[in-house]
Order: structure tokens, then C-alpha cells, then sequence
């Protein structure tokens, strides 16, 4: 395999993880918004006012992505610097990292969605739902930082 091929395949690695990891912040703002919506109307259909702070349940899934540009960029930048052989392990770093923060993003809206739902309804526990949402973003921070170290 010649020298260019090597580089487009690990290349798409570090696209692969930006991408992968931007889907699941994509599906868990996606996930957590509709349920921030779905209290907010409950919220108005009750006369109650809607809690502005379940905003924070819908963005929280979006750092992922801040992860994923982090991880690319360090892959285009070995890449840049024409070491091209450890192809391979560009392709699987991107893929499989970028699909360990995604589903981090992802289930992060899902538990941010039963937060929106119960904060709305309760007006109490946002810090333990904060809590909750801390440990699972701290799957996709390890997967980073885990591999950053193997890069």
C-alpha cells in the first residue's frame, strides 16, 4: 500500500471521530430537547412557570463534539507529519473513539431527558440530575484521554 492511501485511510479516522462524535451530541440535544419541551408545555399547560433551566439538559451532550474536534485534531496533526504507518490504528482510533464519545453524547441527552421531565415537574433535584449527567460525560472524557495516550 503506497504512502497516499495510508494517509487518506487514517485521515478518514480522524473525520470518523469528529463525525461519530458530533452524531451523538446531535441525538442526545435532539433526545433532550423534545423532552425540555414536552415539560415546558405541561409546565404552561398548568399555569406553572417553565423552569428556563432545563436549557442546560439540552446543551450538555454538545461538549462531546469539543472532544471529538480535540482527538481529530491530534490525528491530523501526526499525520501532517508524514508518519503514515500507524494507519491502522488512525482508522480504529477514530472509529471506535468517536463511537465511545458519541454514545456518551447520546445517552447523556437520554438521561437529560429524565431530568427536563422531573425537574419540571418536582422544581427540585436539578444537582443530583446535574450529578448524573457529570458521570456520563466522564465516559467520553476517558475515551479521549485514553486515547490521546495510545496516539
Amino acid at each position: 500500500m503506497d504512502q497516499s492511501m495510508m494517509a487518506a485511510i487514517g485521515q478518514f479516522g480522524a473525520a470518523a471521530v469528529l463525525g461519530l462524535s458530533a452524531a451523538g451530541s446531535a441525538l442526545g440535544a435532539g433526545t433532550a430537547g423534545m423532552a425540555a419541551i414536552g415539560a415546558w408545555k405541561k409546565c404552561y399547560a398548568q399555569n406553572k412557570t417553565a423552569p428556563f433551566i432545563l436549557v442546560t439538559f439540552i446543551g450538555a451532550p454538545m461538549s462531546q463534539t469539543i472532544y471529538g474536534f480535540i482527538l481529530m485534531n491530534k490525528m491530523i496533526e501526526l499525520l501532517s507529519t508524514g508518519n503514515v504507518a500507524n494507519f491502522g490504528l488512525m482508522l480504529g482510533a477514530g472509529l471506535l473513539g468517536g463511537l465511545g464519545i458519541g454514545a456518551s453524547a447520546w445517552f447523556q441527552g437520554k438521561a437529560g431527558a429524565a431530568g427536563a421531565d422531573a425537574m419540571a415537574e418536582t422544581n427540585q433535584g436539578f444537582g443530583n440530575y446535574l450529578m448524573t449527567l457529570g458521570v456520563i460525560e466522564t465516559v467520553a472524557l476517558l475515551v479521549m484521554v485514553f486515547t490521546l495516550i495510545k496516539l
